[in-house]
């Protein structure tokens, strides 16, 4: 039986079997990932807020530090630096929302005026669109609209529910901020004590390199889509388009996803450049996108990410393009920093990490461990 048995194997050529071999782990590997993101996703509405909260700790974290090196207790000083956040935010969404008001009734005006443009110009040669045809094609769109109240109905309620969400997910994010700032050494010490103790040391030193290059990128994001924003918006001011600080702060945002984020929300201030100031600007706005684009991808990144965040672009765009299959705006926005960070705890969880953690850990509130997490001290409440 045995001589049987070897014959068979001697029988499959060794490149046949090397080949099954890795087919069937990658095949294990791949279905594993897939449920995985699909699991995260089922579960968008917990895991987001997480997420984002994690972000902002890499963004705002040196803030409670510098308060707790000032004598200012870990706790006080982690609420102090959430309501500073809330501040923050509160004033951007007051001020994009006093400018949307006040120029709304503009672009209204501006809109309606070049949608007589576009009448007249269909009116004209080579169409010849007479104004009861295009009042018979409104009518059409009206009564296609007015027949499908049941779809109306129902998407206000998805929107309903959708507000709810969000809202649950701002306090979500903001009591996970508060606490991975106050108690988050604490918190992943007890993570890692759920594993085998032989994979304390190598996941929190993995965990801690991977925290530089995500606190890397955050702080580049942040530079990178600043200057997105204001070169942009200044763009905008200068060829008399509206709504010039909520276009600022759209591109902010939008900025947030590499590569395409800026040039997606750039499109919005063409569209409105088109709309409200004519076509000649509307193409010296999209060369304005373009030209910022360009700073972005061939300076901006390069330069502040290079180091940070040493990514292939194509891994960039693949990773963008599956977080957005997986998850939508959220799965593209969260891609790069997980595929930055899982790349530099891999390198490292493969003896591969070249520099010491020269920050204070994961979420953390004290300096790293020297040993196994075990015998590490609780952090502070």
């Amino acid at each position: 039986m045995t001589g049987d048995r070897d014959r068979a194997e001697v029988a499959v050529p060794r490149a046949m079997q090397i080949a099954t071999a890795w087919a069937w782990r990658l095949l294990v590997l791949g279905a594993a990932i897939y449920f995985l993101l699909k699991l995260l996703a089922l579960f968008i509405v917990l895991v987001a807020p997480v997420l984002i909260a994690v972000l902002l700790v890499a963004l705002v974290k040196p803030l409670t530090d510098a308060l707790t090196a000032a004598r200012v207790p870990r706790g006080v000083a982690a609420l102090l630096t959430v309501l500073l956040v809330i501040a923050v935010v509160a004033g951007l969404v007051t001020v994009v929302g006093t400018q949307v008001v006040s120029g709304f009734p503009e672009l209204q005006r501006q809109a309606q005026a070049g949608v007589d443009e576009v009448r007249r110009w269909l009116a004209g040669p080579p169409l010849h669109v007479t104004t009861n045809q295009i009042a018979g094609y409104l009518d059409q769109i009206r009564t296609s609209l007015g027949g499908g109240r049941g779809q109306v109905v129902s998407g206000a309620l998805a929107a309903t529910a959708t507000a709810g969400h969000v809202l649950a997910g701002v306090f979500i994010a903001l009591f996970s901020t508060y606490f991975f700032l106050a108690q988050g050494r604490a918190i992943w010490v007890w993570l890692l004590r759920l594993l085998p103790r032989a994979a304390h040391q190598p996941l929190d030193v993995a965990a801690l390199r991977g925290w530089v290059t995500l606190t890397s990128f955050v702080r580049a994001t942040i530079v990178v889509a600043l200057t997105d924003a204001v070169g942009i918006a200044l763009g905008a001011a200068i060829l008399g388009v509206p709504l010039v600080v909520p276009l600022g702060v759209l591109v902010f945002l939008g900025a947030f996803v590499p590569v395409v984020g800026a040039l997606v929300s750039g499109s919005v201030a063409v569209l409105i450049a088109l709309v409200a100031v004519g076509p000649v600007k509307a193409l010296i706005m999209l060369a304005v996108v373009i030209g910022v684009q360009q700073l972005e991808s061939h300076v901006l990144q390069p330069f502040l990410l290079g180091r940070a965040v040493s990514v292939h672009p194509l891994a960039v765009i693949l990773g963008i393009a599956s977080g957005a299959l997986v998850a939508g705006i959220i799965g593209a926005l969260f891609a790069v920093p997980l595929i930055a960070t899982g790349n530099t705890m891999v390198q490292s969880l493969a003896g591969h990490g070249d520099a010491d953690p020269d920050d204070a850990g994961p979420l953390a509130d004290h300096e790293p461990t020297s040993g196994p997490v075990d015998d590490a001290p609780s952090a502070p409440d």
